[in-house]
């Protein structure tokens, strides 16, 4: 059973419980019941996906923190845990139904770990707040209400890293560490926001009442806008580079294809050594880009055969490509791993540290694309033995010994 299902499993029943006693025991203060579930559902509709592989509801989120950490003189008897998990599950699949109905993308297990997360942060604020504890205007009230809030949304981010964390190591073979350490720089810059935007809905509504909602939303539209332009520059980013190595397709100065088998191979070996997320688009685009070089040479490798060239030839069409993505001044750091990515390692990498890992990892993943790759004929035993025969010369032990686990986890092209 894969981490997905469980966190669907998990999610699902932990709602259905909670609406059960909820139900059972009665909705209280149902306004801000129904306030804070619009919100929720609301934001589902409006979520988005912010790279490519999360989508991201940050409206939802801040309202369904907001909601489990009410506490004060507007509200008679603030919502239980209970009721706070049935709320989010039910608004949360309100939002998500006319997605589906509209054929747009949504992410059922996304929003099961928000269920879960936000269970964690209610479950921990109501442990540690007391009951008459609530926004009075006393500082004595006011400092405790505070840390607990804190205390919750912390919770909640710590929770949903760690589960996060636990599908990017099952679903990319990411090394748990690594993948532990992206979650937390995406909560210490998305998640901060979504946490503020759900304090600032909590104490508002506590003392303002349902006139504090509308308030607070401007500030959460305008996260949510600045989001949304993000990711739609990040996807132009990336098809303006994929439209780039497509160039030497078109030109017949690489087989079809060649350029992305390279690339998810790339991919999947620098998650394999846990690189930081920027490293792996530099990484990625690098390996995409690494045959733009060819369309400057006189003779280029018919097919993209760069393995029947000489050292010098290679390095030369590397140098050339390199050059080429320079001047688009944005991608200095991709122009670096291509400039080293047909340096030996011996010459290379073993004796300067500054050239980048990614140039190692861009060459092997070259060369056992030509090896195996459509046309080729050779096994991907026979490959990773010619391969073999250059480590610690030609190829990066490292980056080698993180090509036999790939393969061995059973990669194709």
């Amino acid at each position: 059973m894969g981490s997905g299902v469980v966190i669907v499993v998990a999610g699902g029943c932990l709602g259905l419980a909670a609406l059960l006693l909820t139900v059972g025991r009665g909705l209280s203060e149902w306004p801000f019941a129904v306030t804070f579930g619009a919100l929720v559902a609301i934001g589902e509709m409006v979520q988005f996906r912010v790279d490519r592989s999360r989508n991201r509801a940050p409206i939802a989120t801040s309202a369904a923190l907001g909601y489990a950490m009410l506490r004060g003189p507007s509200l008679t008897v603030p919502p239980d845990v209970a009721q706070v998990i049935a709320v989010t599950a039910v608004a949360t699949l309100a939002g998500i139904l006319p997605r589906a109905v509209a054929g747009l993308p949504w992410d059922v297990v996304v929003c099961c770990r928000r269920v879960i997360s936000v269970a964690c942060a209610a479950t921990v604020f109501a442990a540690v707040t007391p009951s008459n504890l609530s926004w009075n205007g006393s500082w004595r009230h006011a400092l405790p209400l505070a840390l607990a809030m804190l205390l919750g949304v912390s919770t909640a981010a710590a929770v949903d890293a760690l589960v996060g964390a636990g599908q990017a190591t099952e679903r990319l073979n990411r090394p748990f560490p690594a993948s532990l350490r992206d979650e937390l720089v995406v909560v210490a810059r998305i998640g901060m926001a979504m946490a503020i935007g759900g304090v600032l809905l909590a104490a508002g509504t506590s003392v303002l009442g349902l006139w504090a909602p509308p308030l607070v939303i401007v500030p959460l539209l305008l996260t949510q806008f600045a989001f949304r332009r993000y990711a739609s520059a990040q996807r132009t980013y990336r098809t303006t580079v994929r439209s780039m190595a497509r160039s030497t397709e078109i030109a017949g100065l690489s087989s079809p294809g060649q350029n992305a088998r390279t690339a998810s191979l790339a991919v999947a070996m620098g998650n394999d050594l846990g690189l930081t997320p920027a490293r792996m688009e530099a990484l990625e685009y690098a390996a995409l880009l690494s045959g733009v070089g060819q369309l400057a040479l006189a003779d280029p490798s018919p097919g993209g055969a760069s393995l029947l060239r000489t050292r010098e030839e290679r390095q030369r069409a590397a140098e050339i490509g390199a050059s080429v993505i320079e001047r688009s001044g944005v991608l200095d750091r991709v122009a670096e791993i291509v400039r080293h990515s047909n340096d030996s390692y011996r010459q290379g990498r073993a004796s300067n540290p500054d050239i980048p890992l990614e140039s190692g990892i861009v060459n092997v993943a070259l060369a056992y694309e030509q090896l195996v790759g459509e046309g080729t004929g050779q096994s991907p035993d026979k490959a990773m033995e010619s391969i073999g025969l250059g480590i610690g010369a030609e190829y990066d032990p490292v980056v080698v010994e993180s090509l036999r686990r790939v393969v061995g986890r059973g990669f194709r092209f």
